[in-house]
């Protein structure tokens, strides 16, 4: 083992080995931060040792620091015998987002949740310790470890169902619980990483979905993406593994704001065409002309499933999904974005010059006398 793969390989199983110790903590308070702190970096050096063991660059060449978490994970997708799928991949995303709104301001996961999670943590870290090492978690842990937990796994989309109930129990008129409810709705809002590297807890997502559950709205209404997570949950007692994967999700068909029909469940549209014209872009690392003129290269302005148009009164601005994001930055590895700039302010010099329409108007070559 290399001597760099060496050093983060132990601090990547001393992390892991204080996650699992503070899981099993009989003492409540700070308990869910501590599990996730430590998962996530259990990750991130695990991560690391294997793409350095593998031979590739861990260091940022423009700033000289080592890569962050998610460039981690983007590089280990790529390396031969890790090859990191991509349910895994949202597995790390969602227990780096769960970290980081923990860590940055706070969250309450719920019992069921932080277990799955856990539990789905110790699968992987145990699947990416044999793909990169040839080792297993067991190996590295003391024989006198005892898992315990009081309740039997259960499966994903029920106990999300059952986080949202309690949300909207919480929000009810004179529960004075908002706080709790709005800590509760960031961490179903983390869990949408297992759906894609963009999802990101925005303090507008935390007010779109609380104003939508105090209306009656559905679950998968406001977060349509969570119908798509599954847990497959195999073995018992000692030998249980827990692997997220991605299902179809439940039949869902974007309705019309005009259209009313049974059988047709309608999602919240700002849920999913949440990226403005300018995040858009700043997401892509593009100014926003490019960003406009990519767009119009590739139709996304007039493609339902990439783009909305809201109206607010006399108001109207156009929203973006996460299928455009996708598009725009798949086609710029392969777009000369340099070349569409310099098509596009060709055709804006050929445009031809209004006609002359008014009485007594004469039209003067460009660069004449008459017309200085």
């Amino acid at each position: 083992m290399k001597a760099a793969a060496r050093e983060l390989h132990r601090k990547s199983l001393a992390s892991m080995r204080s996650a699992m110790t503070s899981f099993n903590s009989p003492h409540d308070d700070g308990r869910a931060t501590a599990v996730l702190l430590h998962l996530q970096h259990a990750f991130e050096m695990m991560l690391k040792a294997v793409l350095v063991q593998g031979g590739k660059n861990v260091f940022d060449k423009d700033t000289g620091r080592s890569i962050g978490f998610d460039k981690a994970v983007a590089l280990s997708q790529q390396l031969p015998g890790v090859k990191v799928t991509e349910p895994e991949a949202g597995t790390l995303r969602a227990i780096d987002a769960l970290r980081d709104d923990e860590q940055h301001w706070y969250t309450e996961v719920p019992e069921g949740l932080l277990y799955l999670h856990a539990r789905a943590a110790v699968t992987l870290f145990d699947d990416l310790l044999y793909r990169g090492f040839k080792q297993r978690l067991a190996d590295h842990l003391p024989v006198r470890v005892l898992p315990i937990s009081t309740e039997i796994p259960q499966d994903f989309q029920s106990l999300v169902d059952s986080e949202y109930a309690e949300i909207a129990k919480l929000l009810k008129p004179g529960r004075r619980r908002r706080d709790t409810a709005r800590a509760r709705i960031r961490a179903l809002l983390a869990m949408e990483a297992h759906t894609g590297a963009d999802a990101k807890v925005s303090n507008s997502d935390v007010n779109r979905v609380e104003k939508g559950v105090k209306a009656g709205k559905s679950r998968s209404e406001l977060l349509p993406n969570l119908s798509s997570v599954g847990a497959d949950i195999t073995g018992e007692g000692l030998t249980v593994q827990v692997r997220f994967s991605k299902t179809e999700g439940m039949p869902v068909r974007y309705a019309s704001d005009n259209e009313e029909a049974a059988a047709i469940q309608k999602v919240d549209l700002q849920a999913k065409y949440h990226w403005s014209p300018s995040t858009l872009a700043k997401k892509l690392k593009i100014d926003t002309t490019r960003a406009k003129l990519l767009r119009e290269h590739l139709g996304i302005d007039s493609n339902a499933d990439d783009s909305h148009e809201f109206k607010f009164n006399r108001t109207k601005h156009r929203g973006f999904s996460d299928n455009a994001l996708k598009k725009m930055r798949e086609a710029l590895v392969q777009v000369d974005m340099d070349a569409l700039v310099e098509s596009h302010s060709k055709v804006k010099r050929r445009k031809p010059r209004p006609p002359c329409t008014q009485p007594g108007c004469v039209l003067v070559p460009k660069g004449s006398e008459a017309a200085s």
